[in-house]
């Protein structure tokens, strides 16, 4: 079941009208809303394969037990406790590593498995599992019920594409009936709209229209087509990427909850470090907090032993994207160029000169752009090829240039650079509207999308992770 789709329109509003009339509810009682919820997600998890419902059901009850067991341990008894959470962890990564990795290492090892299927969005539920019992273990948040650990897993905003919702920002949530003002309301309304334009016209046009044909046949087009694509495919995962954010945290605002910022503007980034800061967050954050400093001490050590777990980290968030070499070298690109960046800022002498912030603006987005085709291409030497093709400065001119996708770009790169709170101040203007004036106005709107946009709606880049 996709966002901007009739199908998920009227799944929405069925629970958006439930889980208003349950808000109700006070005591014992108030279950009833969570039970709702919980089922409402289940119900657009199965929707892709119904099969996978168990397997969520399973991930949760096992954190869910190694939560508990985590908490009635005493701190006096670590090594059992480490114990514990050493097999909670590889029990989460085992069933991730069956499911995405399987095959690839089959491939590599030259035998088959046949065909593992991969379950939609099983990296980012895994992750909230993987935060919920490192917390626990840590203290840094109490052991949930088992209703609310389920939800916190299975909720259907962020499931298959987050953002990573930390069980301390989310769980606190479950115990307060949903508040929601007019201006949140009108807040949440425009988030999913512009949510809405830059998926389903932006995004998905880009792809159809200039980025699918290009990296499709590399070969049959001139080096500027193929720069062209590469300039698109930014922009275009871009829109669809923070598209599926915005919405996410629209629809679950007007269910009563608040999920952390997921993007800042990650364009406008002077270095590949404060690009990091701006995009996925909630991944950054996570693999920062949980795996570069958690696990590996971050950059506490020795200068060389730093720049080692930086690179480490990253290429591990390359696998964390899929079970490609591909993967792998977009996160050595990354976490190279992130090692070069510390060995600079230690070792630069004091009166080396600085880079002009828009000349570091347009390094770091050729930096990432150069990444981006590792990451849509199916293959290494694909990916090569592409670059190679790029540089060979192969004749002729942009032929997939046309003004739709030279508008769609600008249209894109408008979304990502206009002003930081554009959202907030047109909300404000809403929120000032009569109720009946919000609503036609919303229903024209979507009416215009569905005019401007192709036929169906293509599933988000991330939904494959």
């Amino acid at each position: 079941m996709l966002f901007p789709t009739l199908t998920f329109h009227v799944f929405f509003l069925l629970v958006f009208a439930a889980n208003r009339a349950l808000a109700r509810l006070r005591g014992s009682l108030a279950d009833w809303r969570r039970i709702m919820l919980l089922v409402a997600s289940w119900i657009f998890y199965g929707w892709w394969d119904p099969r996978f419902v168990g397997l969520l059901v399973v991930s949760s009850g096992w954190n869910w037990l190694f939560g508990r067991l985590l908490a009635n341990r005493p701190p006096a008894r670590s090594h059992a406790r480490l114990a514990l959470l050493w097999l909670a962890v590889l029990g989460n990564l085992g069933v991730l590593g069956w499911f995405k990795y399987a095959n690839f290492l089959a491939d590599q090892a030259g035998f088959s498995l046949g065909q593992v299927v991969l379950p939609v969005g099983i990296s980012f539920f895994t992750f909230q599992g993987l935060s919920y019992v490192i917390d626990v273990y840590n203290g840094r948040t109490r052991p949930a019920r088992l209703l609310d650990l389920t939800l916190l897993m299975s909720f259907f905003p962020h499931l298959v594409a987050g953002p990573i919702v930390r069980p301390a920002h989310l769980l606190p949530q479950l115990a307060h009936p949903p508040r929601l003002g007019r201006q949140e309301a009108a807040a949440c309304l425009v988030l999913i709209l512009w949510g809405t334009i830059k998926k389903a016209v932006i995004a998905n046009d880009l792809s159809v229209g200039l980025v699918d044909p290009v990296f499709a046949n590399p070969a049959g087009h001139s080096s500027a087509d193929l720069a062209l694509a590469a300039y698109g495919y930014a922009v275009q995962i871009y829109c669809d990427f923070s598209a599926y954010t915005d919405m996410a945290i629209g629809l679950a605002g007007l269910l009563g909850f608040r999920f952390p910022r997921n993007f800042d503007q990650p364009y406008r980034a002077a270095s590949l470090q404060d690009f990091w800061r701006r995009w996925h967050i909630s991944l950054s954050s996570w693999l920062r907090d949980y795996l570069y400093i958690g696990a590996f001490g971050g950059s506490r050590q020795a200068l060389w032993r730093t720049c080692l777990v930086l690179l480490g980290t990253m290429v591990l968030g390359g696998l964390w994207h899929g079970a490609s070499w591909n993967f792998v070298i977009w996160g050595a690109l990354h976490g190279g160029v992130l090692v070069v960046e510390r060995l600079w800022q230690q070792l630069r002498p004091q009166a080396a000169p600085r880079l002009p912030a828009w000349a570091g603006v347009l390094v770091t987005f050729h930096i990432v752009t150069l990444g981006w085709i590792f990451f849509r291409c199916t293959a290494f030497d694909g990916a090569v090829d592409y670059i190679a093709g790029i540089a060979a400065l192969r004749g002729g001119t942009a032929t997939m240039a046309t003004p739709w996708v030279l508008g769609l770009i600008a249209a894109g790169m408008a979304c990502h650079f206009g002003p930081p709170r554009a959202v907030q101040h047109i909300a404000r203007r809403m929120a000032a509207l009569p109720g009946w004036a919000i609503g036609i106005g919303g229903a024209l709107l979507l009416l215009i999308i569905e005019g401007l946009r192709g036929g169906g709606v293509a599933p988000f880049i991330y939904f494959q992770f």
